[in-house]
């Protein structure tokens, strides 16, 4: 608008306002957001939160401004003297007639080598199929033991060891000890990695390292260690860094957590939740042989009201005779022939009586045999035993034991206390 004026009346006279606002409308639209690299230097945060400072090289510098909302999202703190690269507008600050950069990001000088090295990687390792979601494995519900690649002066060792003791005390844990940052930190990881694959005395590997720059997480972006992890037997969870850090590493593990603490949390379990579980469990099947016990012991109820017992029976024989009897009397039948027949029903009711007697003595000792066998006793008797834990509850499976234990073991005779030397 300014310079329609100028073009229009070549005499026209600018005010400040309009010279710095003209300029500024010249800068903003002639040169686009572009990346400047320079040293910061005169560095102020102001008590609003922006930054300002000077960026320089040895023969210019230019004022920089950057604004709390863009400059939150840093997770490093810039100081003067440092090499950094900064994507700016370029523009006036009217009220000081000055021109400045307005910056939108800040990274460390090289950082956009070493972003382009990370993506070119990762579409490479990518297209390879390295990250395919086919490959990841599932993690083991309770790891027997536990394998950990890091350093053993990294604090996050110290986190992930707290955290396991907290969740499951007990589980063994192996460490294969490697440097996590400098020259040569990624093939030192890569090989702990390999050695923890050939020894295959883990059940689960966790790669750990606390939040740093991505230098300092480089050695987790490097190829070698990157297949290790693919080649590995056993599964892997990737916990480097913070939440918003992510690593080659990541992509190629079959988990990634977001911290080394939570990547503890993802391995094992919490005790007290496995043990509440087992818990009902136990309250489950107590109650399920309440009820068979209690069907049983109604069945043999119904059976023993359907059983007649021999003596009466023989009774009611007795009483069929005695009015057999009365009916011959008053027959006035040929007592020869009856006496002949009464001869005959007596032996068949003693053959009757007998077979029914061999029969519900079959019987009794069929029901006898059953009720025996209901007996928790003579289970006991043969050989089997009953083992109950510290709590009391009764074991069924070696995967809840931990070694050093207590067990109680019930026998036909007797009962014995022992400790928990090994469990398969």
């Amino acid at each position: 608008m300014y310079f329609g004026l100028v073009s229009d009346k070549k005499n026209y006279i600018f005010s400040v306002h309009e010279l710095t606002s003209a300029a500024k409308q010249l800068l903003e639209k002639g040169l686009p957001l572009l990346w400047v690299s320079g040293e910061i230097s005169n560095f102020i945060c102001a008590s609003s939160g922006h930054w300002y400072f000077s960026l320089k090289d040895d023969q210019a510098q230019v004022r920089c401004v950057m604004f709390r909302h863009k400059s939150q999202y840093l997770d490093w703190q810039p100081k003067n003297g440092m090499q950094v690269e900064v994507l700016a507008l370029a523009t006036l600050y009217e009220a000081r007639g000055e021109f400045q950069l307005t910056l939108e990001q800040m990274r460390p000088a090289g950082l956009g080598a070493l972003y382009e090295t990370f993506e070119r990687l990762k579409r490479k390792l990518e297209g390879e199929g390295l990250f395919d979601a086919a490959r990841k494995r599932p993690l083991p519900f309770l790891p027997k033991q536990i394998g950990i690649v890091t350093s053993p002066q990294a604090a996050a060792l110290q986190d992930v060891l707290a955290t396991l003791a907290k969740r499951m005390p007990g589980i063994p844990v192996v460490l294969y000890p490697a440097p996590v940052q400098g020259e040569g930190a990624a093939q030192k990881i890569a090989q702990a990695i390999r050695l923890a694959s050939e020894r295959a005395e883990c059940d689960v590997l966790l790669l750990c390292r606390g939040g740093g720059s991505i230098e300092d997480l480089w050695a987790f972006n490097e190829e070698a260690v990157a297949r290790a992890i693919a080649a590995s037997r056993i599964p892997l969870v990737s916990g480097v860094g913070h939440e918003t850090d992510f690593t080659i590493a990541d992509f190629a593990a079959d988990q990634r957590a977001a911290t080394p603490t939570a990547a503890a949390q993802l391995i094992v379990p919490q005790q007290q939740e496995l043990l509440h579980r087992l818990h009902h469990a136990a309250q489950r099947l107590a109650r399920g042989r309440q009820r068979q016990a209690e069907q049983v012991m109604q069945q043999l109820d119904f059976l023993q009201r359907r059983l007649v017992h021999p003596a009466q029976r023989i009774r009611q024989q007795a009483q069929h005779l005695d009015q057999l009897g009365r009916r011959l009397r008053m027959a006035r039948p040929d007592f020869a022939q009856l006496g002949t027949r009464q001869v005959e029903w007596a032996h068949r009711l003693r053959v009757v009586m007998k077979h029914t007697l061999e029969h519900h003595d079959k019987h009794l000792h069929s029901l006898r045999q059953h009720l025996l066998h209901l007996d928790p006793q003579q289970v006991l008797a043969r050989g089997y035993s009953m083992v109950r834990d510290g709590h009391g509850a009764i074991v069924s499976s070696s995967a809840g034991l931990h070694i050093g234990g207590s067990l109680d073991i019930t026998f036909a005779h007797g009962w014995a206390r022992t400790e928990l030397m090994e469990k398969g």
